[in-house]
């Protein structure tokens, strides 16, 4: 006999759950705590199997007669109901865990896993920044080209090609890494090739006429600032290292005897050491600014904690003061100077070899040198 919304609301609790039945392998479980559960009994494969369908009276009647309808129409089409429901539980759960934002924080846990530096990784993460509002909820595989291309267009809006066309760069490799875990099938990213604005390549300035070098070099010389600062800037045009080395350099890493700076690969972009020949005059600077910062762990540690070194902006800021604008010439502008007029003078320069055979390793400063 069918059942009616009358004689299950007039179903009172008994101290051991019983069932009212409805046709067709409907029944409702009635729990001693009051709760009314839907289930669907039926055989398949030979057993007999159970399907929850859900709480009466959240599940009202006519509704649980739907699913029932539903899950016999698998049955009659060969499928199992259980299964069919486990498979879109599966599906759902890979939905919300395979979202862009999850596996682009998966990759960025594997960058790190990977040894990448941390400006590398806080460069990233503020690049992916861009795209969370808009996609990050999304799952990759539902992700489509004009989607990504919304996210740039916005940041291209506000001038910033170059910004853009390394996040697209970014989310062809983030596709890629979906792809080799499975996630994905195949990088929408790539669709978008040519769409971007190309940004016209702006190269640090620098001064590369030797007598123009002459009176910077002059300059810092008479510089009247801070005497450390002034040591840093005069060591950057013989050292032609990226500022960020110069600055973050410690004491541990030089080695007067041998006439080395040694950058551990955990500093550098390429993740590789890096020997740095020492100049006399490089040794000389060394000496001289050794009592002004030799007793902490920087070369040139910030004014307001010798915890830290100096920051990025600092022998930019220190040029400004001089009288050189940033259209004449820029701390990262040292590696160019080298670059350009080096190889002008070619062949008479040379660089002085490293000296055979050693691997650096710690400690490398040895304190009496100075």
């Amino acid at each position: 006999m069918a059942l009616t919304a009358l004689a299950i609301n007039a179903a009172k609790p008994k101290d051991k759950p019983y069932k009212l039945s409805d046709e067709l392998g409907l029944c409702l479980l009635i729990m001693p705590t009051g709760g009314r559960l839907w289930r669907f009994n039926y055989r398949f494969g030979g057993k007999q199997k159970t399907l929850s369908l859900g709480n009466y009276p959240d599940l009202p009647l006519a509704k649980a007669r739907a699913m029932r309808a539903a899950a016999r129409e698998a049955l009659a089409e060969g499928h199992d109901p259980a299964q069919i429901r486990k498979d879109k539980q599966r599906d759902e759960r890979a939905r919300s865990q395979d979202t862009f934002q999850a596996i682009s924080k998966e990759w960025l846990g594997k960058l790190e896993r990977d040894g990448r530096s941390i400006s590398t990784i806080s460069k990233l993460r503020w690049l992916l920044d861009f795209a969370k509002p808009d996609i990050g909820d999304r799952p990759i595989t539902e992700l489509t080209a004009p989607e990504l291309l919304d996210v740039l267009r916005k940041i291209e809006l506000r001038g910033c090609h170059e910004t853009a066309n390394r996040l697209r760069s970014t989310f062809g490799t983030i596709f890629r890494y979906a792809i080799a875990t499975g996630r994905a099938q195949y990088d929408v990213s790539a669709n978008l090739k040519g769409a971007l604005v190309t940004p016209k390549t702006k190269h640090y300035a620098a001064v590369t006429d030797p007598e123009v070098l002459g009176g910077l070099l002059r300059a810092i010389n008479a510089y009247d600032g801070q005497p450390a600062i002034r040591l840093a800037l005069c060591t950057a045009p013989h050292v032609f290292v990226r500022p960020g080395k110069l600055r973050s350099a410690e004491w541990s890493e030089f080695d007067l005897e041998r006439r080395i700076w040694i950058i551990h690969a955990e500093k550098t972009k390429m993740r590789r050491l890096h020997r740095v020949p020492l100049t006399d005059q490089v040794i000389d600077i060394l000496k001289e600014l050794h009592p002004l910062t030799g007793s902490g762990r920087y070369l040139f540690p910030s004014v307001r904690s010798d915890k830290r070194p100096i920051t990025d902006n600092t022998l930019n800021a220190a040029m400004r003061r001089m009288g050189y604008s940033k259209d004449d010439v820029t701390a990262h502008g040292f590696r160019a100077t080298a670059s350009t007029l080096l190889n002008e003078s070619r062949p008479h320069w040379a660089m002085r070899s490293i000296p055979a055979g050693g691997s650096a390793g710690p400690p490398l400063l040895h304190r009496p040198g100075f």
